[in-house]
């Protein structure tokens, strides 16, 4: 069969790249191993939410009486959580099956291997191959979760984020390597419902290393306050796994001092790598770097027709990245005349409570860039819609140029931010300068009146603080 386009990947970049294709009416396939959707539907951003809303909602039932109520002791059903996520993610997969249909588009089941002549070999469960062409090809194919030398991923004792949202039960002690989102977010979900986690991180900076410091305090005192130790500046050695559960030896970056702790798992969550293995990249000589595939700001390989978007090129791993990148190879391919992402406003979301969000430039950052900023910030604690939903938790941060009023980034932490982030990156691509912000008029109360009165603080001209 011949088409005008191939997907290889139904992820978050895979498959709306295919309904933007059909769309612009060409003929379209697409290449899925496992199930529609891909790991971020099935294994990542969805059923991982659907976890963490459960714990939120245990967490609140817990402290009814701050609210004025009274019910009697609640328990964590483990497996009512764990059931409801994957019902959650089946949910969503039938979704996009919907949509495959909707838009005409051809499944094509199995491994999908690049051949020369613009073709495609599928091998189904049954080990047949077939061989398909298209005109273009889309390199979709995303992630996997990093397994570290020292840190071999079992599947029982050393898991990794797939196994540690469908365990069979619960464990009472946990260790989980890595501070980015994926740590974070599963540290928060266990705790929550009453497992004993340690979190180890490499880097300084400790919880969410890639966010701007103030962030990353405010994170560590809620989380330890919360009953979760976090070990910053520290690495992992080695992990026992003889006998009943695991001893991780961890060593102290700035001090040398070694530590031993027990616990029944160990999550690894060491970010992700991407899968570029086996689907056909060295015999038609595409281009990669550190594992990753090259390509130009319209994601074109080296080789022309075959294009790669998402966790196997370079830049952010996150699904609404893949999604952009998705859509804009699309338009391309179909003659479009398209703007290319600015990778500078892009947000970052990260989901454990209080939620995390970001985008652009940090403090430190804009910095080192040479800019001379105004910073701004407004906690929680002073906002009266914050007071009445019991989270006071978290704060605000702007940063602005100060000589021509550039909104250069933001940072959120607390309740429900990551509804509030899309504000500031609409605002950015509009080249909105922090005076219009302060005239924008922000309803009461809201949260959202926080990213006002942060910008009016950077600018001196703050009401409530």
């Amino acid at each position: 069969m011949n088409f005008d386009l191939i997907v290889i990947g139904s992820g978050p970049g895979g498959y709306p790249a295919a309904i933007r294709a059909s769309q612009l009416g060409m003929k379209v396939a697409v290449v899925e191993r496992e199930k529609l959707g891909g790991i971020c539907l099935n294994w990542g951003c969805i059923p991982t939410k659907a976890l963490l809303k459960s714990a939120q909602v245990f967490n609140y039932i817990n402290h009814a009486e701050d609210y004025g109520i009274k019910v009697s002791k609640a328990t964590a059903d483990f497996d009512g959580m764990i059931s409801r996520s994957r019902g959650v993610a089946d949910g969503m997969s039938k979704g996009i099956s919907f949509l495959m249909r909707k838009n005409k588009i051809t499944v094509l089941e199995g491994h999908g291997k690049l051949a020369r002549g613009k073709q495609v070999e599928v091998t189904d469960a049954d080990g047949k191959t077939t061989t398909y062409s298209a005109n273009h090809i889309i390199i979709a194919t995303g992630g996997r979760a990093r397994e570290l030398p020292n840190l071999p991923i079992d599947g029982k004792k050393i898991i990794e984020y797939r196994k540690a949202m469908s365990m069979e039960k619960q464990p009472k002690s946990m260790v989980v390597v890595g501070a980015g989102a994926i740590g974070v977010e599963f540290a928060y979900f266990y705790n929550s419902i009453g497992t004993k986690v340690t979190i180890v991180e490499f880097m300084e900076q400790g919880l969410v290393p890639r966010e701007d410091v103030d962030v990353s305090k405010e994170l560590t005192k809620v989380f330890k306050k919360s009953g979760i130790e976090v070990l910053a500046n520290t690495s992992v050695e080695e992990v026992e796994t003889k006998g009943r559960g695991c001893v991780v030896k961890t060593k102290n970056r700035k001090d040398g001092k070694t530590s031993e702790i027990k616990c029944d798992v160990v999550l690894s969550a060491a970010g992700v790598v991407p899968n570029t293995e086996n689907i056909g990249l060295e015999a038609l000589g595409i281009a990669t770097e550190r594992g990753l595939i090259k390509v130009n700001e319209y994601y074109q390989t080296n080789v022309p027709g075959i294009y790669a978007i998402g966790d196997v090129v370079p830049g952010p791993a996150l699904a609404h990245v893949a999604t952009a990148e998705g859509v804009l190879c699309a338009e391309k391919i179909a003659g479009h005349d398209v703007e290319p992402i600015d990778y500078n406003n892009i947000p970052g979301c990260t989901y454990c409570i209080p939620e995390i969000a970001s985008v652009g430039y940090t403090e430190a950052g804009a910095k080192e860039a040479g800019y001379e900023i105004k910073v701004g910030k407004f906690p929680f604690s002073a906002s009266g819609k914050a007071s009445a939903a019991g989270e006071k938790n978290g704060f605000v941060k702007v940063i602005f140029d100060a000589k021509y009023g550039e909104w250069l980034g933001a940072h959120m932490i607390g309740s429900n931010v990551t509804e509030m982030i899309a504000e500031v990156v609409a605002a950015r691509k509009l080249e909105t300068t922090g005076h219009e912000i302060i005239k924008a008029v922000h309803p009461h109360p809201t949260m959202s009146e926080a990213v006002m009165e942060a910008t009016a603080a950077a600018y001196g001209e703050v009401i409530h603080l």
